[in-house]
């Protein structure tokens, strides 16, 4: 475990230098979340009970969501590891005392959450200081922290794992760009990344909420909002842990593989 920590410190203060990125990236959630929550209420006043989310839980939603942007969008790719793998500087990677599957997952893990803290605070701080229902609003028992915390926690772990399916599918195929396109496309739609889930139709809804991309984002967020309590939110969590574990699994078992036929050219 010692040399994966020493990985991960490593990867994180790396991902700590791009500053002006980080504040770049800051000015466009400013931007694009007041944009989306005034596109949304234009909507709610229109006809308010239409919609299955009060418009403070939106609000919510929408800030977790870019402040935490780096951690759970699946198309935050590092384009290193798909090029490592086209063009053979894996076999470096090959060659260090560690397996590869677990370095690539400590990598994955320390470069979301380096930019992540570059960006988060400033979000949040600029968010809660707005008025209300435009604002972010703090749950206020103790409990909804927890599973909160919990929730995001398990979504991180699971996001990661996805990520490292889709870099080890890499090894059966020519180009990287077909996977990775068709695991953005689908998983931003289906992980509430475009709109929140509850606003999708019924029938559509119950399906893509046993999906494993449901899991991701949409279920921390509407945990936090004080939208998703009770027994269905006990459900999606333990949804949370199935697919995570699930996906953990078939990465390594992908590895395994790949690496008994991985054949290398040049030198």
């Amino acid at each position: 475990m010692k040399k994966y920590a020493s990985f991960f410190r490593i990867r994180f203060i790396h991902g700590l230098q791009y500053r002006t990125a980080a504040v770049s990236g800051m000015i466009t959630q400013f931007i694009w979340g007041i944009m989306e929550i005034l596109l949304f209420r234009a909507f709610y006043q229109a006809s308010p009970e239409s919609f299955p989310m009060t418009f403070q839980a939106l609000s919510n939603y929408v800030w977790l969501q870019q402040a935490f942007l780096a951690l759970y969008l699946i198309w935050f790719w590092e384009s290193q590891l798909f090029d490592s793998i086209t063009n053979g500087d894996v076999a470096y990677e090959l060659c260090r005392p560690v397996r590869l599957y677990n370095m690539w997952f400590v990598r994955g893990m320390a470069v979301r959450l380096s930019k992540a803290v570059l960006r988060c605070i400033p979000v949040l701080l600029f968010a809660w200081l707005l008025p209300a229902p435009y604002g972010l609003t703090l749950p206020a028992d103790f409990r909804t922290w927890f599973f909160t915390l919990l929730s995001m926690t398990l979504a991180f772990l699971l996001v990661i794992a996805f990520g490292m399916i889709v870099y080890m599918s890499v090894f059966y195929t020519i180009s990287s760009q077909g996977i990775k396109l068709l695991a953005s496309s689908v998983s931003e739609f289906l992980g509430g990344a475009v709109i929140p889930l509850p606003f999708l139709p019924d029938g559509i809804r119950e399906i893509v909420n046993v999906l494993p991309f449901a899991s991701a984002q949409n279920v921390p967020f509407r945990i936090f909002g004080g939208d998703l309590t009770g027994r269905e939110m006990y459900i999606s969590l333990l949804l949370q842990c199935f697919w995570f574990i699930t996906f953990l699994l078939i990465g390594r078992a992908m590895e395994q593989r790949a690496l008994k036929r991985v054949v290398i050219q040049g030198g």
